[in-house]
């Protein structure tokens, strides 16, 4: 299945979609906590139509344990993914929906996804290049890891500034 990598303007209700999903994954489990990341969580920027999640988790064995319940309301393993943590997605037809990325306890303060998030909110010139070169990888990727692959060195050097800044080393954010 091809996944879209056309970037759409900002659509107001992206946070509700981040709002709903959440919801669903506290009734999976209420000890979990939520966040919305990924440029649907940055207000004004433009993104694939896909809702990006991070789940801060005791142990990935316990969302393993819950594959099932989590399966019900239609979350789905992924075949590849990150080596550092676990990912599971929503569908509708051919398109992800939503991206739940698992990390542990120990891995959340110095987790790439929510630092590049919180970078961009509070730079908003970082913000504005990213999304320059995401329009232009949007335009030429020939599919979605290509998309990924053509942004990654600009979410690299944004995220290097982010770690610096927190006192964090830096560390290669193609994880894939």
């Amino acid at each position: 299945m091809t996944q879209t990598t056309m970037v759409d303007d900002y659509d107001p209700r992206w946070p509700q979609l981040f709002e709903e999903a959440a919801a669903e994954l506290a009734e999976i489990q209420s000890s979990w906590v939520v966040e919305h990341i990924g440029s649907t969580a940055i207000p004004g920027m433009a993104a694939k139509p896909t809702i990006d999640i991070a789940v801060r988790v005791g142990t990935l064995d316990e969302v393993a344990e819950r594959l099932d319940d989590l399966a019900t309301i239609g979350w789905q393993r992924i075949a590849r993914g990150p080596r550092t943590h676990l990912v599971l997605v929503k569908q509708q037809v051919s398109r992800r929906t939503h991206i739940a990325h698992f990390f542990t306890g120990e891995q959340w303060d110095r987790c790439n996804q929510r630092i590049f998030r919180d970078w961009l909110l509070t730079h908003p010139q970082d913000a504005a290049h990213y999304l320059e070169v995401k329009r232009a990888a949007a335009e030429h990727a020939a599919g979605g890891r290509d998309y990924t692959a053509r942004k990654t060195v600009v979410v690299q050097e944004i995220v290097d500034r982010a770690r610096a800044a927190r006192g964090l080393p830096m560390v290669d954010v193609w994880d894939k």
